[in-house]
């Protein structure tokens, strides 16, 4: 049986027709600002994402999966699979939304008009459909993601930090909110 070669070019489970998703590297000033949002704001330890919305070269908004960070995420716990088990977030974590969807809230929030507005997202691979369909509902033209996110952002290295935080747990360790930020 012949293995096939790893492909360095993602292949998005959800991407809507006639849209694309473009990169960039870290050292855009747009993705170091998304990354700074998933920081400082992301309350998930699951998965911290953030986002930024830029507009005429000025942020018009900013977004991270906010809530009540839990060191160990309730999902990987009840060992939901992708895609489910996100009443955990909402009930637990208290969650509002994904990245993309608060980013877009808090430009509105801001009186600001997010149509023909780029998006930078970090701390993701590809953006699943109820947020593709919030951004082409509120116009957003251009989705950025970080160079080889697909390779940075995955489930297995997640799957690992869990494994890791709960071990120590059980050992009676402490793990603060910045123990489960991405490492780049």
């Amino acid at each position: 049986m012949v293995t096939p070669a790893r492909t360095d070019k993602p292949i998005f489970p959800y991407l809507p027709d006639g849209r694309e998703i473009l990169f960039v590297p870290l050292e855009n000033k747009w993705m170091k600002e998304a990354k700074e949002i998933t920081d400082t704001l992301s309350g998930c330890s699951w998965w911290p994402t953030g986002a930024v919305i830029v507009k005429n070269e000025k942020i018009i908004g900013v977004g991270a999966n906010k809530g009540i960070w839990q060191p160990l995420c309730p999902r990987v716990e009840n060992n939901c699979p992708t895609g489910e088990g996100y009443h955990y977030c909402k009930d637990i974590c208290q969650q509002d939304g994904h990245a993309e969807v608060s980013s877009i809230n808090n430009t509105l929030e801001n009186n600001e008009d997010p149509e023909e507005a780029d998006i930078y997202l970090f701390g993701h691979w590809w953006c699943c459909e109820p947020c593709w369909n919030h951004m082409i509902k509120h116009g957003i033209k251009k989705v950025y993601l970080l160079e080889n996110s697909h390779l940075i952002f995955n489930r297995e290295k997640r799957l690992k930090l869990m494994k890791d935080v709960a071990e120590k747990l059980k050992v009676g360790g402490q793990v603060i909110r910045e123990d489960t930020i991405w490492e780049i």
